[in-house]
C-alpha cells in the first residue's frame, strides 16, 4: 500500500499554481499541467493498489487541527471517494491541458485559480472530518467566482452573481447544520467533528430532521437539482469551456457525494423520514431536465438540462436506501462526469467550427470530420444509457434499487431513459447531419482536441466493457453508508435508538491504519 501523504495529492495543484503565478506564463502553465498529471498518475496507481474488501478507510492522515473544538485534519480514501478522486484528477488534467494553449488573457492567474479549484474539490472528497469538509466545500466558491467573473462570456456579471448567491446561501446553511451536529452530538462537551465518531453518536429523530434540511439545501444547490437550479442557465452560458467542464462534471458531484458520505450514515432517521420528498424531487428533476433538454436550441443548455436529469437519477439511487441503488448512484456520478466533460469539449469544437452555439447553425460534420463524429457518437450513446455503456449499468442498478420499495417512482423515472434518447439523438443529428451553413468550417479534430477528448472516451468505453473494476471496489463502502438509513426505513431499531460507544476524542476509527 502507498505511503505517500494524501496532503501531497490534495495540495500539489495549489502549490504548483502558486509557484506558476510568479513564473513566466509559458513555463507556469505547463507546471500546473504537470501537477494535474501527477495527481492523475497517483489516482490511477491508487485504484490499482486499493483493497476493495477492507471496507474501511485507507491512506489515512489523521492529526489534531483545532483540538479545543474537536476538529481534526483527517483525510482518507475508501470505495466511496476513490473513483471520484480519479474522476477529478482526469477532468482537471484534461481541462488544464485544453486551457494551456487557449487562454491568452492573464494565463498565470487563470491557471492559479484552476489549480486552487482542484485542491478544494480533492479536499472535499478526501475529508473525513465534517469541519474540514465544510472548509473545502466553501473554498470551492472562491476560485470559481474569479474564473467565471474574470474569464466568462456574455453576461458574466449576472452569472457570477447568481452562482455566488445560491452557493453561498447553501454553504451558510450547511455551516449552521455542521456546527449544530457537532455540538448536539458531543456528550458532556466532548466535541468531535470526525465523520466516524458522529456516525456513532446518533441524535434524536426530531433533531436529525431539521439538520437534514440544512444539509439538503446546500447539497441540492451544488448538484444542482430542481427547484434549486436557478443559477444553472446563466452560469452555463457564461462560463469558459475548461471551467465549465470541471464545474459541471466534478464540482456538482460534491453535493450528491455529501448525501452518501454525511447525511445517510449520520442522519439515518431523517433520511428515512424525508425519503419520499427526496425521491419526488429526483423524479421531477429527471422529467423536468429531460423535457427542457430536448426543447433547447443552444447546445450548452441541452447538456445543462440533461445534467439536471442525470443528477436526478443519482439522487433517486441514493434515496432508494438500497445497496443496489446507492452503488448505481455512485457509478453514475463517475459516468456523468466523464460523459458531460467529453460533451462540453465536443461542443467547444463544434462552436469554433460553426461560429455559434446554436444547433441550427451546426451541421455537416459527419462526413468531413469522421473521427469527431465517431467520438461524439460514443459519448452520445453512453449518455442515453445504451446497453454496453457504463451509464446502462448504473441506471439499471438505480432502477432495480428503486423498484424494491418504490415501484411507482421507479416506473415514472424510467421515462427519463426514453427522454434521454430523444434529446441526445437530436443533439447528435443536428450537429453532425444538418445542412452545412455557408459560414461554417467543418474540419477534423486537431491534435490537442484529440488528446483531450479521446482519453475521456476511452475511459467511458473501458468502464462499459468492464464495470466490475469499479463495482468491486465500491461495494463495501456504499453498503456501509446506506445500512443505517436502510435499517430505519425497514422499521427496525435504528442507530438513534441503540446507543453505541464511539472512539473517544475523534481519532481514527478502529482498524484504520494512520499514516505517520
Amino acid at each position: 500500500m502507498f505511503t505517500i501523504h494524501l496532503s501531497i495529492v490534495v495540495f500539489l495543484p495549489f502549490a504548483a499554481g502558486l509557484i506558476a503565478a510568479f513564473l513566466p506564463a509559458r513555463v507556469g502553465r505547463w507546471l500546473v499541467v504537470a501537477a494535474t498529471l501527477g495527481v492523475l498518475g497517483y489516482a490511477i496507481a491508487m485504484i490499482a493498489d486499493f483493497d476493495g474488501d477492507s471496507g474501511g478507510l485507507q491512506y489515512v492522515t489523521d492529526d489534531a487541527w483545532i483540538s479545543e473544538l474537536g476538529i481534526r485534519y483527517q483525510l482518507g480514501v475508501d470505495g466511496l471517494n476513490l473513483f471520484l478522486i480519479a474522476l477529478t484528477a482526469l477532468l482537471w488534467a484534461a481541462a488544464t491541458l485544453w486551457a494551456a494553449l487557449r487562454t491568452e488573457d492573464r494565463p498565470r492567474l487563470f491557471m492559479f485559480n484552476m489549480a486552487f479549484a482542484e485542491t478544494a474539490v480533492l479536499g472535499a472528497f478526501c475529508a473525513q472530518d465534517l469541519a474540514l469538509f465544510v472548509v473545502f466545500f466553501d473554498l470551492m466558491l472562491v476560485p470559481f467566482y474569479f474564473l467565471i467573473g474574470g474569464w466568462g462570456e456574455g453576461d458574466r456579471v449576472r452569472a457570477t452573481t447568481r452562482f455566488t448567491i445560491y452557493t453561498l446561501v447553501g454553504s451558510l446553511l450547511m455551516l449552521a447544520g455542521a456546527i449544530a451536529l457537532g455540538v448536539l452530538a458531543g456528550p458532556g462537551g466532548d466535541l468531535s467533528f470526525s465523520l466516524a465518531v458522529l456516525a456513532e453518536r446518533p441524535l434524536e429523530a426530531g433533531t436529525q430532521q431539521w439538520i437534514f434540511l440544512l444539509f439538503a439545501a446546500a447539497f441540492l444547490v451544488k448538484a444542482p437539482l430542481f427547484p434549486l437550479h436557478g443559477w444553472v442557465v446563466d452560469t452555463y452560458r457564461a462560463t469558459p469551456i475548461p471551467v465549465l467542464v470541471v464545474l459541471s462534471a466534478a464540482l456538482s458531484k460534491v453535493g450528491v457525494y455529501g448525501f452518501l458520505r454525511i447525511v445517510l450514515p449520520i442522519l439515518p432517521d431523517a433520511s428515512q423520514h424525508f425519503q419520499d420528498l427526496m425521491i419526488i424531487l429526483a423524479v421531477v428533476s429527471i422529467l423536468y431536465g429531460s423535457v427542457l433538454a430536448f426543447s433547447q436550441d443552444e447546445a450548452r443548455l441541452v447538456v445543462a438540462y440533461s445534467s439536471i436529469a442525470q443528477l436526478g437519477f443519482i439522487v433517486l439511487g441514493i434515496f432508494s436506501l438500497s445497496e443496489l441503488g446507492s452503488q448505481g448512484a455512485l457509478m453514475q456520478m463517475v459516468n456523468h462526469g466523464l460523459v458531460v466533460g467529453a460533451l462540453f469539449f465536443i461542443i467547444a469544437v463544434l462552436t469554433a467550427r460553426a461560429g455559434s452555439t446554436s444547433l441550427a447553425r451546426m451541421g455537416g460534420m459527419a462526413l468531413r470530420a469522421p473521427v469527431l463524429a465517431a467520438l461524439f457518437l460514443v459519448v452520445a450513446l453512453a449518455t442515453l444509457a445504451m446497453p454496453g455503456s457504463p451509464n446502462f449499468v448504473a441506471e439499471i442498478l438505480i432502477l432495480f434499487g428503486t423498484f424494491e420499495d418504490k415501484l411507482v417512482y421507479g416506473l415514472v423515472a424510467s421515462a427519463g431513459v426514453a427522454l434521454a434518447a430523444v434529446y441526445m439523438i437530436r443533439l447528435f443529428q443536428r450537429s453532425m447531419h444538418n445542412r452545412t451553413e455557408p459560414s461554417a468550417e467543418p474540419r477534423e479534430l486537431g491534435g490537442l482536441d484529440l488528446a483531450v477528448i479521446a482519453p475521456l472516451t476511452v475511459v467511458i468505453v473501458a468502464l462499459g466493457v468492464y464495470p466490475q473494476v469499479m463495482l468491486d471496489r465500491t461495494d463495501e463502502a456504499t453498503t456501509s453508508k446506506v445500512e443505517a438509513a436502510a435499517t430505519a426505513a425497514d422499521g427496525s431499531p435504528s442507530a438513534a435508538e441503540a446507543p453505541q460507544a464511539g472512539p473517544p476524542g475523534g481519532g481514527a476509527p478502529p482498524g484504520v491504519q494512520v499514516q505517520p
